[in-house]
């Protein structure tokens, strides 16, 4: 294990903090000790706390890492925050509200631009989640910018996730309902002393009977005063043991698609087409030399791949394996990122990123570097 790597497993902060940075500017070097701690996480359980602004998501986390520390549970704060037009950076808005931790060496607070990343999240999130996990955190408590209906990110980084709500939202609980109220594993109405709370409460209740399964606690607080916190806390303990926390690496990436290579596109198509799919996109990508037909299959899609010249690399794949299985794509928050810690580990790159079907960026990794499969790597929601 390197220098660096064996401070940050001692709860050296410094160390902590510098590779912290790294890891947001980066810094091959710093993402190099990120891949080398790697296997260490699995042990911190996640929180993300998110909802609109004015709701008092800081003042809920500073509360809530209060009483986790009363619990004697180590906690790594990160806060993502606007960034400044001024600097680039973070405002560092919740760094000025939790100044009483400061002297507490087992509560770890990072602010973080947004660096115009979306989802209100920055697009180093979930690598600094996965540092402090590594680090021997018992808690990663993830703060998002304000966020609007369509920006759910924090979701899949969270174990647990809570939706913040206040009084006097009125018709915006409505208005909201179709992103992030459909995320939340908690619902807490925050700053319940102010008129309004019932109805709140009761609008959240009415959403909620008209969903299947188990439905998320709703909890009352004022984060002020520590007024709920415990309840919280239970609700979180009790939203936790009803989902398998995810394996390390599992909030980081996900499938995109399989990549099939066909002989016949129309004919593929009909075939998919029996068993229910539909073809929501088609393209040529004349840099691949193959005509694609995208066809999704619940939270993954199916590309079928045709070549549109016989000198095209799905052309010699078929010529000498025949149709079948070309490559597994995979989801990742920060493309380069991987792209720097692939390189770090020796593995093979056959290509930089660059924009592919649908305008994604991708990579392909050649099959000796990931076990006889080729697979192509693809930066989430690129536009």
């Amino acid at each position: 294990m390197t220098e660096w790597a064996q401070k940050i497993r001692s709860g050296d902060l410094r160390a902590l903090a510098r590779v912290a940075t790294g890891v947001e500017n980066r810094d091959p070097r710093a993402l190099a000790v990120l891949h080398e701690l790697a296997p260490f996480a699995g042990h911190a359980r996640i929180l993300g706390i998110t909802g609109p602004p004015g709701a008092g998501k800081s003042t809920l986390v500073d509360a809530l890492a209060l009483a986790l520390r009363k619990h004697d549970k180590t906690v790594a704060v990160i806060a993502v925050d606007p960034t400044s037009r001024a600097t680039g950076g973070a405002l560092l808005g919740d760094r000025i509200r939790m100044q009483q931790h400061h002297a507490d060496t087992g509560i770890f607070i990072r602010s973080m631009a947004s660096r115009g990343g979306r989802g209100g999240l920055a697009r180093a999130t979930g690598d600094l989640a996965l540092l402090m996990d590594a680090a021997g955190k018992d808690f990663v408590v993830i703060e998002t910018v304000g966020v609007g209906q369509d920006e759910v990110d924090v979701a899949d980084l969270a174990h647990v996730t809570l939706v913040v709500l206040v009084p006097g939202m009125g018709d915006d609980v409505q208005t909201i309902k179709a992103g992030i109220m459909e995320i939340a594993d908690i619902f807490v109405i925050n700053k319940s002393d102010l008129p309004g709370a019932d109805r709140v409460e009761r609008e959240l209740q009415a959403m909620l009977s008209l969903t299947d399964g188990p439905k998320p606690a709703i909890v009352r607080t004022v984060a002020t005063e520590g007024t709920g916190i415990p309840e919280l806390l239970d609700a979180v303990e009790h939203a936790s043991a009803l989902r398998k926390p995810p394996a390390p690496g599992r909030a980081f990436c996900s499938i995109d698609h399989l990549g099939i290579a066909v002989k016949d596109l129309e004919d593929a198509v009909r075939f998919y087409e029996c068993i229910g799919l539909a073809v929501n996109h088609r393209e040529t990508v004349e840099q691949e030399k193959v005509h694609v037909a995208m066809l999704p299959a619940g939270d993954s899609r199916i590309e079928l791949l045709e070549p549109s010249t016989a000198d095209s690399t799905v052309a010699k794949f078929l010529e000498k394996r025949g149709p079948g299985l070309h490559h597994v794509a995979l989801r990742v928050p920060d493309l380069r990122a991987a792209v720097g810690r692939l390189r770090a580990s020796g593995a093979r790159l056959l290509n930089e990123p660059r924009a592919g079907a649908g305008g994604h960026l991708y990579v392909f990794v050649h099959p000796a570097s990931t076990g006889g499969v080729l697979l192509e790597l693809i930066q989430e929601n690129a536009s």
